[in-house]
């Protein structure tokens, strides 16, 4: 997988977009809980009273709670406000002295309120003779300043030791007084707080959906862009893939990996920048915000997070390898699809329809079985993390509830763990579900990359020699082997022979003999073991390989046809030719007869693999496409083969005229054929068995006799002897 995140190198502006909008949501995502925490803890048991810090504080309450500070402190709460009427008003401040007057006023708040009543009052009072309705308040601020420092300070000591929560629920509460005393509504300071959290609750949720439907919308198109850009690749690298490269991959699977492969690592990158790159970034913060908000269950977390590791790497192990097998089985259907559809008409004619359809279906079985057994085992996923995390949603509580009935945690801040906790599982839990698809197109992945890697073995030279013009249309074969590649032994052995432009050479032998083999050869299909090929005196090896194969036309041994129209068709190898010239190719191949009884001529349809033409119809358009091109070297391989003798003859004279000064080179079957070849050679087991003219092998040659009596009658013998 690494290497298709190589492939983003074009779309790396996109991905850096991504990530800081996958941030961004993250952020939102994050903030939500404690705006939670705070309707609950703030707005709704505070009364919308954020901290000890109140906004504006009457100077007589002020003076009682510079009695619980020492001088610094006072100093420091004098120069936050700003005395105006005999009221304090809170100048504009920064969090960080916010927080340290939070810090400054609530322990002394929290000390005037407990000498108003309650408890604390009534002991004291008592311990100092005072009547019950005595103003203690009243009382310390007649005191000496020393006898009212030390009760104070003794005062002070023992509430810093009371939990913050109750510190900040007290100290509230003396606000919640002070304001009202004050004449300030507080219901409307409660709802003014719970109305502008809301609001930003609600835009939070307006940028997270607006970034998720960002992200998804760049997703798809770094991922659509992905895909596009592999398939290109994997194309072009199929197209240069010579004859033992194509002999390594089947064209089933070939299939199977520019296509079905290709959409699984698409797919998996689609999702891969909306959950995988997301789901740590939410992780991580997530952690951190909880260590910032209640560090002391933190190990519930951990337990959590080893629990869902534990099962995934379980599944994964019990699952991957099939993974592996799926893609093989997808190969291997797609194979047994395309030998059927291809031999359709053979299965009919041979009543195997029967035992095709039970290859299918073992094919298929064998597929559902293992989808089915990787669905299967995947299907516990889902179910043990739901388990998981409401069995953490039932611990939090358990442990959070302890918490807040020992005064150590608010109600809202459990509730802002257990947010916190969910999305840190749940961030787990997006990666586990992109999990169930990873490791399949991790495997697609490997397979793209077989064929990317894929080193070919016939390639342009670095310094292509450019060929002579003088020898023009020569063709020598120079002592040439060939044996394909892990073969022990050589297909051909010790070739030789020289073709000059006007000249026909043919070469005929039984099948299996490497007549085809041989021919393939010169343009560099494969590329001989021993000797060398030259063509106009250049030996093809050291050629450029489009300057070598665009001297050739080339007519394979099954006539090839694309869909287009018979015009693109007879184009193919000359895109700049003219009609008149395509007409001309038609007629030397005895293709125009046939073109012109259509009802558009040129324009007609040709359907996939010519499929709406007959098989000689096919073989005479595939003739007519090379000459076309107009080369100075035409390879004809048993190219008509499909074609009536008549036909055959003349198209061979319409050959020999037009193309007088072309090298001709022809694989036969038929020995009418080549009876007028300027040169034969008899093949026999990849050795040359004779060469000559049709009457000298006559004369010379028992292999090309043998084949003679098998095609021809004794009399035509006879008088060809």
């Amino acid at each position: 997988m690494i290497r298709m995140f190589k492939e983003l190198k074009g779309s790396y502006r996109f991905v850096l977009i991504i990530v800081a909008l996958l941030f961004l949501q993250a952020y939102c995502d994050l903030s939500l809980p404690s705006y939670t925490s705070n309707i609950i803890n703030v707005g709704v048991q505070q009364g919308g009273i954020e901290d000890s810090v109140p906004d504006e504080i009457r100077s007589s309450s002020m003076e009682q709670l510079m009695f619980f500070m020492d001088e610094d402190d006072q100093e420091t709460v004098k120069e936050a406000y700003e005395l105006t009427d005999e009221i304090y008003t809170l100048k504009k401040i920064g969090d960080d002295q916010r927080e340290q007057l939070n810090e400054i006023l609530g322990v002394p708040m929290v000390a005037v309120e407990s000498l108003r009543e309650g408890d604390t009052a009534d002991a004291i009072k008592e311990q100092m003779g005072l009547p019950a309705q005595a103003d203690l308040l009243e009382t310390f601020a007649a005191l000496p300043e020393e006898q009212r420092s030390q009760m104070t300070g003794q005062l002070t000591e023992q509430l810093e030791e009371m939990p913050d929560s109750i510190i900040t629920q007290s100290s509230v509460a003396y606000i919640r007084q002070e304001y009202q005393e004050m004449g300030k509504d507080l219901d409307q300071i409660q709802m003014q707080y719970v109305l502008f959290s809301g609001l930003k609750m609600l835009g939070f949720a307006a940028v997270i959906m607006a970034a998720s439907v960002l992200v998804t919308f760049l997703s798809c198109r770094v991922a659509a862009k992905l895909g596009h850009d592999l398939r290109n690749k994997v194309y072009r690298k199929v197209i240069s893939f010579s004859g033992s490269e194509m002999n390594r991959f089947s064209t089933a699977s070939l299939i199977t990996r520019s296509t079905n492969d290709i959409q699984q690592v698409q797919m998996v990158f689609t999702m891969m920048f909306r959950i995988v790159l997301y789901a740590p970034i939410l992780g991580v913060g997530g952690v951190l915000k909880v260590l910032g908000t209640e560090s002391s269950m933190t190990w519930i977390l951990g337990l959590a997070v080893a629990l869902i590791l534990a099962v995934v790497l379980i599944l994964f192990g019990v699952a991957y390898p099939k993974f592996k097998i799926l893609q093989s089985l997808v190969d291997r259907l797609n194979l047994v699809s395309r030998e059927i559809l291809t031999g359709i008409s053979v299965i009919r004619a041979f009543g195997r329809e029967k035992h095709e359809e039970d290859r299918f279906e073992e094919a298929n079985r064998r597929l559902m079985k293992t989808n089915l057994f990787v669905n299967r085992a995947m299907t516990f996923m889902m179910p043990t993390m739901m388990l998981i995390m409401n069995g953490i949603s039932v611990l939090i509580i358990y442990s959070g509830a302890h918490s807040i009935d020992a005064g150590n945690m608010q109600v809202g801040d459990m509730m802002a763990f257990i947010q916190y906790a969910m999305q840190i599982i749940m961030s787990f839990l997006m990666i586990t579900m992109i999990s169930i698809i990873l490791p399949r197109a991790g495997v697609a992945a490997s397979r793209i990359e077989e064929v990317l890697d894929t080193e070919v073995s016939i390639q342009s030279p670095s310094g292509a020699e450019t060929p002579r013009t003088e020898e023009k249309g020569t063709v020598v074969f120079d002592h040439v082997s060939f044996s394909y590649p892990g073969a022990e032994e050589e297909v051909l052995s010790d070739i030789s022979f020289t073709a000059k432009p006007g000249e026909t050479v043919a070469f005929i032998g039984s099948t299996g003999s490497g007549k085809s083999t041989l021919v393939n050869l010169i343009p560099r299909f494969f590329d001989v073991t021993k000797g060398q090929i030259l063509v106009d005196g250049v030996d093809v090896r050291r050629m450029d390989l489009k300057d070598l194969r665009k001297r050739i036309g080339y007519v394979p041994q099954k006539a090839v046809l694309f869909s287009g129209t018979i015009d693109s068709n007879l184009r193919y190898g000359c895109q700049d030719a003219s009609r008149e010239q395509v007409k001309k190719a038609a007629r030397i191949a005895q293709a125009e007869e046939f073109i012109l009884q259509k009802p558009e001529e040129y324009d007609s349809p040709i359907a996939q693999g010519g499929s709406n033409v007959s098989g000689g119809q096919k073989q005479r358009l595939s003739i007519a496409r090379a000459v076309a091109r107009n080369p100075e070297i035409y390879i004809f391989d048993d190219s008509f083969s499909a074609l009536d003798y008549r036909t055959d003859a003349a198209l061979r004279k319409a050959l020999k005229e037009e193309t007088g000064q072309a090298t001709t080179l022809i694989v036969a079957q038929r020995i009418s054929t080549i009876l007028h070849a300027d040169q034969i050679l008899v093949l026999d087991e990849g050795r040359v068995a004779g060469r000559g003219t049709h009457k000298e092998l006559l004369k010379n040659c028992e292999v090309y006799r043998q084949i003679a009596r098998s095609q021809l009658s004794e009399e035509e013998l006879d008088n060809e002897q």
